[in-house]
């Protein structure tokens, strides 16, 4: 399961990942993403919480690849993750450094709290 939230305001998109997460979820992950983008203004936060995530399928692979792309192209500059078991980071670390320019800077987080916290430009 997937769910995306925008806040216009702060110019932060979330993306809360949980149980399994099959292919055909991330297709329609990444339609709603295309939806979502065009609301973003460059320079906008992705917080990416994966800490309800049980499993990802290796088919959901190449959406992500290319979510991540159309982020990049969007002016995303700062992705903050909660991760709580790094057994579940499904190689979002690996494909930030082909899909993302280097200028975005990453945070990983073990908790909510710590992502909170690095959003609001506190060390984590």
């Amino acid at each position: 399961m997937f769910q995306t939230e925008f806040n216009k305001t702060k110019n932060l998109l979330s993306f809360i990942f949980s149980g399994q997460v099959t292919p055909e979820e991330t297709r329609r992950w990444r339609e709603k993403l295309t939806e979502v983008l065009r609301d973003v203004q460059p320079g906008f936060t992705l917080m990416t919480d994966l800490s309800g995530l049980d499993s990802m399928d290796l088919g959901c692979a190449p959406d992500i690849e290319s979510s991540m792309e159309a982020l990049d192209e969007a002016g995303i500059s700062r992705v903050v993750r909660i991760i709580p078991d790094p057994r579940k980071d499904i190689g979002l670390n690996i494909m930030s450094r082909f899909h993302y320019d280097p200028r975005v800077r990453i945070v990983i987080c073990n908790t909510m709290e710590e992502a909170l916290r690095a959003l609001a430009g506190e060390a984590p």
